[in-house]
């Protein structure tokens, strides 16, 4: 067989996740020390010598590869770039070929454990190597969130953008995210239509008015009396409504209305925001014509986001001599309530985006507002070349006839079309350098917030950096960043991605077998999956809590879709049922062991299922590789599948037909790996409903890890995982870097891993792995060139 060189970067990355991982999952779930290493000329001249020398040995090697001096263990060190070539050959099965007799399994383990263990101690005693990362552009998310925090507009302007690449699980890779001309044209009317929405061009329009029926209101007191049309308030009740305001400002409330008056004190009405009263009107009784009345309130300054609008009634008085009993009663009603606002339609982005001092002449005003944008765009101080070449174009635009404003939307299009804006360009004054040499307080600045927050660093950020004080402040701020709402960009892009759930958008259970799933079902677990993930981070929990957690967050159909209805908590008596009340989630303590951490989510289950049913084969191959860090090998080629339809249950159960599979011996030795963790989960049915049976056949979930442990059910496999919490960590840590990084992780990147490892150790919080990550050479040091290549 030929030998087909591949990239170097591409066997370092291999050789580092063999080291990680290692072919025997013993090493990965056993309690147990694994075994001495047999000696390197056993295990590995030996090997070499009955396998390979054949075909690459002195005289006319295959592919020009000759192994047949390569008997010492530092000639393999020096010669690493071909033998992880070799590791990665034997290992999946390519070499020896097909024409020549298949080592053992068991010789094959031995020959990867040593050169890995020869590697793993080689690599912790070389001299540190911070890496390189590709030149990367902004990803579409990134994009979002940077633009979101430059111009101050929450939307999405790369919605029409194509889709990124993904490398090493994630689409932050520098590697992959490439440039294409129609990306350019997507980056050209992206960067139009953002400055559009943030400055204003001409007279602003009108102020919108939101104007809503009283019947569509909620009332908290039951309404004795009711008019076509109108709502009625007795006794302190309130009626309300919730708006969502789209920015921050000035919003004026009215209400049409009339009150029935009853002795001397008038009819008297607040209104309300967030049931905060802010004014009140006296409300004027009227007779038979009812002459009804607006009322309005002054303006007040409200926050963007949902608020609830109430107007309430504020006094109270029933005349037991009346003849009727609502004619006895004082009385508000309510025809209709509006809501007007922002009043100043000019947009909050325009005004902080054009802050100046008007007394200025217009070439100083635009050099400190393009100054001020540039400074932030770009993610460091702007050059004052960089600057000058702005304001001349403002200046140009202005002597074309321009508005002010659109020579300022003008001079804002090329900073957002600038490489320095779409990429994450990192300034080295000695490129040619191979010496690790520590990232400028900007460039820190940068890394962190793309990390934490998928987008610029904030104000905070750029200050510390701005004074050299970032560094010193590491710590504090990586804590202060993970408690921010950002931070929920690390559910968003980190957590879906390393866990595979953004598949869940477009699984598609077979709907004979289970009718029950549906948008709302599909749109829950997600929802479930992220508040859980949000709550490892927020709250700073321990490792431990992704495998087994005795809390979750469930709405009533989720609830519903588990067995788990009697744990929800009931509305509070008296409390209005609210409209979509039952999409609402809440965080519930789980009653028992059978739920809790992401092994027994719905979302996981169902990404790891078949449409017609469950996958013990999926759910154990994800285990090991998003969980535990130890994928098993491809599978051999022309290997049939499982029988499926009505013939399949003629072999048997599930459990059966694959234990039938197995007797295939090119198939039994990774199913050994992969089957029993997913049978553990066999009681959880393709979507993750609980079940007891398959079909006619009772489910085992008792299965035997390699290296003997035993379990039986998912709490006690769990239970096998959190005591190896440490295995657990080292494949949370290299997922979170490789994101962090934005690089696949390389065999010099292993000594940070240990280092971050032995202080989850001693504090396996989530913290403890972000801020060691931060402060990891990798992150924080950069070098020029790369060394030598090797032979």
């Amino acid at each position: 067989m030929k030998y087909i060189p591949l990239p170097s970067a591409f066997f370092l990355t291999l050789a580092f996740l063999l080291a990680v991982a290692g072919n025997d999952l013993a090493r990965v779930l056993a309690q147990e020390t694994p075994p001495p290493a047999t000696s390197f000329q056993e295990s590995v001249v030996a090997f070499v010598a009955k396998h390979c020398v054949e075909c690459h040995g002195e005289k006319d090697p295959n592919a020009d590869l000759n192994l047949a001096f390569d008997n010492d263990p530092h000639v393999l060190t020096k010669r690493r770039v071909v033998w992880e070539n070799v590791i990665d050959m034997v290992v999946n099965g390519t070499m020896p070929p097909s024409d020549k007799p298949r080592p053992e399994q068991d010789e094959i383990d031995q020959f990867v454990e040593v050169v890995r263990d020869l590697f793993n101690e080689a690599d912790l005693r070389a001299k540190p190597d911070p890496g390189r990362v590709t030149v990367r552009r902004l990803n579409r998310t990134e994009y979002n969130h940077t633009v979101r925090d430059l111009v101050f507009i929450d939307f999405n302007p790369a919605e029409d953008f194509p889709s990124d690449d993904i490398g090493h699980g994630f689409d932050n890779i520098g590697d992959v995210l490439t440039m294409s001309p129609v990306l350019m044209e997507r980056y050209l009317a992206a960067a139009e239509s953002i400055v559009q929405k943030a400055i204003l061009v001409g007279e602003p329009p009108k102020p919108p008015k939101r104007r809503t029926a009283a019947t569509f209101f909620q009332s908290t007191k039951k309404e004795e009396f009711r008019e076509v049309g109108v709502r009625s308030l007795e006794m302190n009740g309130k009626l309300s409504i919730t708006h969502k305001l789209p920015v921050d400002g000035e919003y004026k409330l009215r209400f049409r209305g009339w009150g029935r008056q009853i002795g001397d004190e008038p009819v008297k009405a607040a209104f309300q925001i967030d049931d905060n009263s802010f004014e009140t009107v006296e409300v004027k009784a009227t007779g038979v014509d009812k002459d009804k009345v607006i009322y309005e309130a002054k303006p007040i300054q409200v926050s963007a986001g949902e608020h609830k609008i109430s107007i309430a009634f504020l006094n109270e008085f029933t005349d037991p001599a009346a003849e009727k009993p609502e004619e006895g009663q004082r009385t508000l009603f309510v025809e209709w309530s509006e809501f007007e606002g922002p009043l100043d339609m000019v947009p909050t982005s325009h005004r902080r985006l054009l802050a100046t001092n008007p007394e200025l002449p217009k070439a100083d005003q635009a050099r400190e507002i393009l100054n001020r944008f540039a400074t932030r765009a770009y993610r460091r101080p702007a050059t004052t070349e960089e600057v000058d070449r702005l304001v001349a174009l403002a200046l140009h635009s202005l002597d074309e006839g321009l508005s002010w404003e659109e020579a300022m939307q003008r001079s804002f299009m090329a900073v957002l079309v600038s490489p320095k804006f779409l990429f994450r360009l990192e300034l080295d004054d000695r490129p040619d350098s191979p010496e690790p040499r520590p990232l400028d307080e900007y460039q820190l600045a940068s890394r962190m917030s793309y990390f934490l927050w998928s987008s610029m660093p904030d104000q905070e950020l750029f200050d510390l950096a701005s004074r050299g004080e970032l560094t010193a402040n590491i710590e504090p701020q990586v804590r202060r960043m993970l408690q921010d709402p950002k931070s929920d960009s690390l559910v968003e892009n980190f957590a879906m991605q390393w866990l595979q759930l953004r598949r869940l958008k477009t699984v598609a259970p077979d709907m004979k077998q289970f009718p029950t799933f549906n948008d709302q079902l599909k749109a829950a677990m997600l929802k479930e999956t992220e508040l859980f993930f949000q709550a490892i981070i927020h709250e700073d929990r321990s490792i431990n809590d992704l495998i087994d957690a005795d809390f979750t967050f469930l709405n009533r159909p989720l609830a519903r879709h588990y067995g788990l209805e009697s744990i929800m908590p009931e509305r509070p008596e008296g409390q209005p049922r609210r409209r979509g009340g039952n999409s609402e989630f809440v965080r519930v303590t789980l009653p028992d062991k059978l739920r809790g951490g992401l092994l027994t989510q719905a979302s996981v289950l169902t990404v790891t299922s078949n449409p017609t049913r469950t996958s013990p084969v999926k759910r154990g191959r994800w285990i090991l590789e998003q969980i535990l860090g130890a994928p098993p090998p491809p599978p051999p080629p022309n290997v049939p599948e499982l029988p499926e339809g009505e013939h399949a249950e003629l072999s048997g159960s599930l459990r059966q037909r694959l234990e039938q599979h197995r007797a295939n011996p090119a198939c039994a030795n990774c199913h050994a790996k992969m089957d029993p963790l997913g049978f553990a989960f066999e009681n959880y049915n393709a979507i993750g409903g609980f079940r007891e049976k398959d079909g006619e056949f009772p489910i085992e979930t008792a299965g035997v890890l390699p290296g003997g442990k035993s379990f039986n059910g998912p709490a006690e496999l769990k239970a096998i995982l959190v005591e190896q919490q440490a295995k657990v960590g080292r494949n949370l840590i290299e997922k979170l870097m490789t994101y962090g990084l934005g690089r696949g992780l390389e065999y010099y990147d292993r000594r940070s891993v240990v280092k971050i490892q032995e202080a989850l150790e001693k504090d396996n919080r989530f913290s403890t792995i972000v801020i060691e990550i931060v402060k990891s050479d990798p992150f924080r040091m950069r070098r020029g060139s790369d060394p030598v290549a090797q032979d």
